[in-house]
């Protein structure tokens, strides 16, 4: 992993190296346990290096570019004074492993979890996520997501913002911290995904033009310069992100990464990056003996991300977009191209509902369609960070419908033929909001994003949303695991430990030999040719319905209504005898 932080060579001797093909000099400035300079010699290929022989656990150091002001390794492994402190030396191989047996699970059988560390638990640290690992297995959960890690400024962040990638946020517990949830992770069978950021850096703490030319003008992205991946030195750039995945797998036997928002990763190259990403990934699951994979997620409906760059899945938005507006129809205002039955019943059969028509919201033609692939190749959501966190006042779907709404869209989410993904808190109706929240020190950057928020709501009516930079924004964004269990909370609680059993006992869903009709206004019927039929009824009515053949027998509904009737705003499940 070339350019990726010291690198331990033998005894107390560690190579440094860092990539800044433009300069002529660099020198390594050691700050901790005690001061030294040295100078580093520059390849061809633009990376400088030097090599120490008293090097400690408790090493810090300095880049000096150029021989000038002291800045932190853009590879940095641990930033234990924040993004603009030193770096730290890391020896992943002094973490005593418990793992060795594990050999992860097939992405077909993982009920997500998708959680953020700050606020999932009181502490807010990798640690403290451990000690609810049994409620997790309890419910039936066997995959954790966790929104991104890498080293941001401040202390509370969603993430998004990270400047070092290979760097575990301090303020979780560092390096330490995450192999412990991971060792713990994989003691109770649990497979950790871990989301990173590909296509962006954050604005604080963002030293990498002192280095090299790892961001481009050519393209844009919503949240600053783009990555270089494809114009002049982009062969070092696509090296420091593929050496990253290598990064979190070896070093913290990660088992698969989610890439956030690819559509926003550009490269003209004939050799694509995003191919590249899996053609690595796919060595390393060779290398380390255990299922890794990629998840995407992209903004295309293109079908080329699991046919061509070969991603093993890719979150499906339009699940949820057309679950979310027949469970709440005032989402229509957000989500204007759905809202009609049939849009959830091609969800279901076909994956992407925008397939090349005209869609309203984006001016234009858009997708293609998925239909011939596999539903284990999507992850499908009634809830994540975005869809929450990006509504005015951050609320749940819990604050917004009833509990017969929550417990049918949970019904269609774990009975779907796709991989589910739960967003923390989902499944006990949490009511506490998930709202966006930085802890920067620039005061200029802490006005530009406070004046972003208002203006990117401004067309949603009165309410304003929360100051991102408070703190008490944050705090009131952490779950409350004291309420999972009384009234409703207990009642969705128990409903969502009951679909994933039922989940687990049917045969194995695939969209491709399924039949889905629209059987009345707002109401859906799937079969199965392994002999299952689901009813769901959107509708605030009584739906009956009839067997064309065959005797079949009602198992599972959230309302008994006997034979050839559905109750309003609810699932049932029938096999054949």
């Amino acid at each position: 992993m070339k350019g990726c932080g010291p690198v331990w060579i033998e005894g107390n001797k560690w190579r440094f190296t860092v990539w800044s093909p433009e300069l002529t000099t660099m020198s390594l400035h050691i700050v901790a346990p005690s001061q030294a300079t040295y100078p580093m010699q520059k390849d061809d290929e633009g990376y400088f290096t030097v090599d120490c022989d008293d090097v400690s656990g408790d090493t810090c150091y300095f880049f000096q570019p150029d021989d000038d002001e002291d800045v932190p390794d853009p590879a940095s492994h641990f930033q234990p004074n924040g993004v603009h402190g030193c770096s730290a030396v890391v020896d992943h191989r002094g973490f005593k492993w418990h793992d060795a047996a594990w050999r992860g699970r097939p992405l077909r059988d993982l009920i997500i979890y998708e959680l953020h560390v700050g606020t999932f638990t009181k502490a807010g640290t990798f640690e403290a996520i451990i000690q609810r690992l049994d409620d997790l297995v309890d419910l039936g959960i066997n995959a954790i997501e966790i929104m991104p890690v890498a080293q941001f400024p401040g202390k509370r962040n969603w993430g998004y913002d990270g400047v070092f990638p290979y760097a575990a946020q301090n303020s979780y517990g560092g390096p330490v911290g995450l192999q412990k949830l991971v060792d713990a992770c994989h003691r109770k069978g649990i497979v950790v995904i871990l989301d990173v950021v590909y296509n962006h850096m954050g604005p604080e703490g963002n030293y990498f033009n002192k280095f090299g030319p790892f961001f481009t003008s050519a393209y844009h992205v919503p949240w600053g310069d783009a990555i270089n991946f494809d114009q002049r030195w982009a062969d070092g750039v696509r090296e420091y992100f593929l050496s990253n995945i290598e990064h979190w797998i070896v070093n913290y036997h990660i088992d698969g990464l989610r890439l956030d928002a690819i559509h926003t990763i550009f490269d003209s190259s004939a050799n694509h990056i995003l191919g590249m990403f899996n053609r690595r990934a796919s060595e390393l699951r060779d290398r380390v003996g255990r299922n890794v994979f990629l998840i995407a997620e992209s903004d295309l409906n293109d079908p080329r991300v699991l046919t061509d760059y070969k991603f093993d899945a890719q979150w499906l938005d339009d699940f949820h977009h057309a679950l979310y507006v027949l469970v709440h129809p005032e989402a229509k205002k957000q989500y204007e191209d759905f809202g009609s039955t049939y849009h959830l019943a091609k969800a279901f059969k076909d994956g992407f509902v925008s397939t090349g028509g005209f869609v309203k919201f984006r001016k234009r033609k858009y997708g293609a369609s998925s239909a011939g692939i596999s539903g284990d190749r999507f992850v499908v959501f009634i809830q994540n960070h975005d869809q929450v966190g990006n509504q005015v006042l951050g609320e749940r779907l819990s604050s917004l419908v009833g509990t017969k709404e929550l417990m049918l869209s949970a019904a269609a989410l774990i009975l779907s033929p796709y991989v589910p993904m739960l967003f923390m808190g989902e499944e006990y109706a949490e009511d506490a909001p998930f709202m966006y929240f930085v802890d920067h020190s620039d005061k200029e950057l802490i006005t530009a994003v406070r004046e972003g928020r208002k203006k990117e709501f401004a067309h949603m009516g009165e309410h304003e949303p929360k100051d991102a930079q408070a703190e008490s924004t944050f705090l009131e964004s952490k779950l409350r695991w004291d309420t999972r269990r009384d009234g409703d909370h207990g009642k969705i609680l128990q409903w969502y430990k009951e679909l994933i059993k039922l989940r687990r006992t049917l045969p194995l869903f695939d969209k491709r030999s399924i039949h889905v009709s629209v059987i009345a206004p707002r109401c859906i019927s799937i079969l199965h040719e392994e002999g299952i039929c689901i009813f769901f009824n959107f509708s605030s009515v009584e739906v009956n319905y009839s067997f064309e053949e065959g005797k079949w027998e009602e198992i599972f509904a959230s309302e008994r209504s006997g034979s050839g009737k559905i109750k309003p705003v609810s699932v049932a499940v029938y096999t054949t005898l």
